[in-house]
C-alpha cells in the first residue's frame, strides 16, 4: 500500500478510535509528562481522515468494504503525497498526514474528497464509503516517525465535525488561507470538542465538482493523439534533503526517455512536463494543455540509506487512477537502483495502458470510428477470442484490423493485431490452409516493420513467423533487435523467453521470463500465460518434468485454450505416470484446436529446434495413447 506501512489486516480492527488514542497519550497531556517538554516542536499543517459509517458497511459485507477502503486509503495517501504531504499514521480506517504549507494540506484535502465522492456517484448509497477531513494547523512533536500533540488533536476533532464526505478547518486554517483558494466557507461558530480545554472555532467547506486551484491558461483544448499518450510530471522531492532534487528529477528525466522507447505510445517531451515542476496541479487541466489522456505522477523520498519511490498512473480526462505502486531500494549504488526503478515503474505502466485503451474500446459504438479506435476494437476481439479459443472469433478482429487499414494503411496498431490473429491461426490449424495464414502473418509483419522500423513489435512478430518455418536462427535475431529496441517490454521479454526455451536457450528463456514477471506481476493474462508457457517450455526440454507441470498449470490457468501448454501437460503427465489427467488434457484439445497434435505427431508441426527436444515431445504424446490419426 502506498504511503505507509500498514498490512492488509490492520485495517479491521484498530486497537481503539484513534481520536481517543492520540488524545489520551501521556506525551501529549500536558503537564504529565516533562519527555514532551525536551522534545522538538514544529508548526505544521495536519490533516485527518476517517470513514464515516464504517461498522455498518462491514456489517454488510466485510470483504467488499475492506476492499474498497484499501484503494481508498491508497488514493488517499498518494494524493497526499502528490501534495507535498506525508502519512505519519494509519489507524484502521483513520489517515494522519502533516504538511509544511497549509495551503498544500488544503488543496490534497479537497483533491481527496473530490476523487472518493466522483468514484462514488456511479454506486448505490449503501455501498458509498465516505470520508470525514479535518485540517488544522499547530505545534506537534515529531518522534519515530509519528506526530503527536495538540495539534494533532484538534485536526482529529474537526474530523468529526464534518459531514461524511466533507471538511472542516480549524480557524488558523481559515485564516491562512484566505483567498488562495477559491472555496466557499461556512463559519460553525466555536464548538466544544473532547479532550481540548479551550472551544475550536470551525468552518466547513462547501466542494464542488471541480478540485481548486487550477495552474494554465484558458489555451484552446489539443486534439487527442491516434495512439495513447502520457505525460510524466516531475516527481516530488519528499525527503527534507532539498539536495535530493536531483534524483527525483533523474527519475522523471529517465521514465521519460525508456517510456519514449514505446512507439506505439505518444510521449510528451521532458521540458513540457517539467513546466509543471512545483506545482500544485488539476490532472484534467494538464490533460487538456498538453493534449495527452494519461498523467504518470510520483514521489521520492529519501530516509538515510534507502529510498521510497511511489507512482501513480492516471486517466487524466477522467480523473479516475489506474495504477499506483511503491518501489523501496538501498541507495548503495544510486545509479543501478536509478535504473532498476524507472524499469520497474516502465514494465508495470506499458501493460497498465494497453489495458485501459482495451478495456476503453468495448465501450466505443460501432459506427464513425476511427482507424486507431478500429484497432482498439479489432485488439479486444482477438484477446476475448483467444481467451475462449473462437476461431470465428479471431477471424472477426482480423475483419476489423482490416476495416482500420483501409481508413489508414500505416496504422502500426491494426497491423500488429492483424499479424497476430494470422499466425494464431496457423498456431491453432485454424482455416482451410494454414500454411497460408503463416504467410500472411509473416507478410504482415514485415509491413509493419516497413512502416515503422524502430516498432520492436513487427520484428518480435516475424520472429514469431520464423520459428514456425523452423528458420530458429532468424528468429532469434528478430527477438533480440526487439529487445535492443525496447528493453522494458515486457511483451518483448516474455516472447523472446518463448524463442529461447524452443531453440535450446533454456536458462536465458528462464531469466528473460522471471525478468518480464518481476517488473510486470499484473500483466494481461494472455502475456502471462506466454511468460508460463516459456519457463513450461524450458522446463520439459531439461526433462524437469515436475517442474513443467508447475509452469504448465499456471499458463493454463492464465489461457486455457491453448494447444502447445496443452500438448506439454500431456507429454509431462505420461511421463510422471498421471494418464488420467494426460486424457483430459488430449480432450480439451480437441475442443478448440482439434489437429494439432496429430500435426505434431506427424511432424508437420515441429516445436522446438534440437531433435532431442522434439522427440522428447513426439514420444511423451505416443506414450499418453495418442497417434497421428486421432487424439482421442
Amino acid at each position: 500500500m502506498n504511503g505507509g506501512d500498514i498490512s492488509e489486516g490492520d485495517y479491521h480492527s484498530p486497537p481503539q478510535d484513534f481520536r481517543d488514542s492520540i488524545s489520551e497519550s501521556p506525551w501529549t497531556q500536558k503537564g504529565q509528562c516533562c519527555m514532551a517538554d525536551r522534545l522538538p516542536r514544529k508548526l505544521v499543517a495536519i490533516l485527518y481522515a476517517d470513514v464515516a459509517g464504517y461498522s455498518r458497511l462491514t456489517g454488510e459485507d466485510e470483504d467488499a468494504t475492506h476492499r474498497t477502503l484499501s484503494a481508498s486509503l491508497d488514493l488517499i495517501s498518494t494524493i497526499i503525497e502528490s501534495h507535498h504531504g506525508q502519512v505519519k499514521h494509519y489507524a484502521g480506517d483513520a489517515v494522519l498526514a502533516k504538511f509544511n504549507a497549509i495551503v498544500d494540506a488544503m488543496s490534497a484535502a479537497v483533491a481527496i474528497q473530490n476523487e472518493l465522492n466522483q468514484r462514488n456517484e456511479n454506486l448505490p448509497d449503501e455501498r458509498k464509503i465516505l470520508f470525514r477531513v479535518g485540517v488544522n494547523s499547530g505545534d506537534v512533536i515529531e518522534d519515530r516517525g509519528d506526530i503527536y500533540g495538540d495539534g494533532v488533536n484538534v485536526a482529529a476533532r474537526l474530523e468529526g465535525l464534518a459531514d461524511p464526505g466533507g471538511i472542516c478547518i480549524s480557524e488558523a486554517v481559515r485564516s491562512a488561507i484566505g483567498k488562495k483558494l477559491d472555496l466557499d466557507y461556512e463559519d460553525l461558530g466555536d464548538q466544544e470538542v473532547k479532550n481540548i480545554a479551550d472551544p475550536v472555532r470551525a468552518y466547513k467547506i462547501t466542494l464542488t465538482k471541480e478540485a481548486p486551484p487550477r495552474i494554465g491558461s484558458a489555451e484552446p483544448v489539443l486534439k487527442l493523439p491516434d495512439k495513447p499518450s502520457i505525460a510524466v510530471l516531475p516527481f516530488i522531492n519528499m525527503s527534507d534533503d532539498p539536495e535530493q532534487e536531483y534524483f527525483s528529477d533523474g527519475i522523471t528525466e529517465d521514465i521519460t526517455t525508456a517510456l519514449s522507447y514505446f512507439s506505439g505510445l505518444f510521449v510528451i517531451a521532458r521540458n513540457s512536463a517539467f513546466a509543471y515542476k512545483g506545482k500544485s496541479v488539476d490532472v484534467r487541466q494538464v490533460a487538456r494543455e498538453l493534449g495527452i489522456r494519461y498523467l504518470l505522477e510520483g514521489s521520492v523520498r529519501r530516509l538515510g540509506r534507502r529510498i521510497r519511490i511511489s507512482g501513480q498512473l492516471i486517466d487524466a480526462t477522467l480523473g479516475s487512477h489506474i495504477w499506483a505502486e511503491r518501489f523501496d531500494g538501498d541507495v548503495d549504488d544510486i545509479f543501478e537502483l536509478q535504473d532498476d526503478i524507472t524499469r520497474k515503474i516502465v514494465g508495470s505502466i506499458a501493460p497498465r495502458i494497453e489495458l485501459a485503451e482495451v478495456d476503453r474500446s468495448r465501450g466505443l459504438q460501432p459506427t464513425n470510428l476511427s482507424s486507431y479506435e478500429l484497432s482498439l476494437k479489432a485488439k479486444s476481439q482477438f484477446y476475448d477470442a483467444m481467451r475462449s479459443g473462437d476461431a470465428d472469433g479471431v477471424e472477426k478482429a482480423i475483419n476489423t484490423a482490416q476495416e482500420a487499414l483501409v481508413q489508414d494503411p500505416r496504422n502500426t496498431h491494426a497491423l500488429w493485431v492483424l499479424a497476430l490473429a494470422q499466425l494464431e491461426q496457423y498456431l491453432y490449424r485454424w482455416g482451410r490452409d494454414p500454411l497460408e495464414a503463416l504467410s500472411r502473418g509473416s507478410e504482415t509483419a514485415e509491413n509493419l516493420i516497413q512502416v515503422d522500423p524502430s516498432n520492436a513489435s513487427g520484428h518480435l512478430l516475424r520472429g514469431y513467423a520464423h520459428m514456425f518455418r523452423h528458420e530458429f536462427d532468424l528468429a532469434m535475431a528478430d527477438f533480440e533487435r526487439a529487445l535492443s529496441l525496447n528493453p522494458n517490454s515486457v511483451m518483448n521479454l516474455f516472447v523472446a523467453a518463448w524463442g529461447e526455451s524452443l531453440t535450446g536457450h533454456t536458462a536465458l528463456a528462464k531469466v528473460h521470463a522471471e525478468l518480464g514477471l518481476r517488473l510486470s506481476p499484473r500483466e494481461m493474462d494472455f502475456w502471462l500465460g506466454v511468460a508460463y508457457l516459456a519457463l513450461t517450455q524450458a522446463s520439459f526440454a531439461e526433462e524437469d518434468f515436475e517442474e513443467a507441470m508447475k509452469w504448465g498449470r499456471l499458463s493454463i490457468q492464465m489461457h486455457s485454450k491453448a494447444p502447445i501448454r496443452r500438448s506439454l501437460m500431456v507429454a509431462c503427465c505420461a511421463y510422471t505416470g498421471d494418464l488420467e489427467e494426460a486424457v483430459y488434457h488430449a480432450k480439451e484439445i480437441q475442443t478448440f484446436a482439434p489437429d494439432f497434435i496429430s500435426s505434431v505427431l506427424r511432424g508437420e508441426l515441429e516445436l522446438y529446434k534440437m531433435a532431442d527436444h522434439n522427440n522428447l515431445l513426439v514420444e511423451g504424446l505416443r506414450k499418453a495413447g495418442l497417434s497421428e490419426s486421432t487424439s482421442e
